[in-house]
């Protein structure tokens, strides 16, 4: 079996656990986030980005982020109480998750790390990913963010041109 099969089936099988409703969809490959909407039929910030970040030696957490939305640092670290944060490189986001870039997604990592959900993801259907390019799983936000015990926070601005 080869390990996006794998990822998928893990993401899908944590989607069935939690009780979530979902829809999978699947898609080619899209060079950009417009892209990534049109092909999923929803707007663009109803795609979630599932970030990894290091919060210290073995200590790691997801955060939820809208599509158009980037993390801000200060907003983050104030609400974790740390004066520092990072991103793992690729091989490291790969180790804490089981997923690699692009594919990743709480449902199904291989550790149960925290979430932290950008106060713009509950409230309406958001799509995250399914554990492989192109698989993502269309879902309720309010109601995945009570699945991951996500703790809900203004913790995003505007992407940058």
């Amino acid at each position: 079996m080869d390990e996006t099969t794998d990822g998928e089936q893990r993401a899908i099988a944590a989607l069935e656990a939690s009780g979530l409703r979902y829809r999978i969809e699947r898609h080619g490959p899209v060079s950009s986030l417009a892209e990534a909407a049109a092909a999923r039929r929803l707007r663009p910030d109803q795609l979630i980005k599932t970030i990894v970040v290091r919060r210290g030696e073995g200590d790691h957490l997801f955060v939820l982020v809208p599509g158009g939305r980037t993390i801000s640092w200060p907003k983050l670290r104030a609400l974790l109480g740390v004066s520092r944060l990072s991103l793992p490189d690729a091989g490291v986001a790969r180790e804490v998750t089981g997923y690699e870039r692009g594919t990743i997604t709480p449902f199904g990592a291989t550790t149960s790390w925290p979430v932290i959900a950008d106060a713009r993801v509950p409230g309406r259907a958001v799509s995250i990913g399914a554990g492989a390019h192109g698989v993502s799983a269309t879902v309720d936000g309010s109601r995945m963010v009570l699945a991951l015990g996500a703790t809900v926070a203004d913790v995003t601005e505007d992407e940058q041109d």
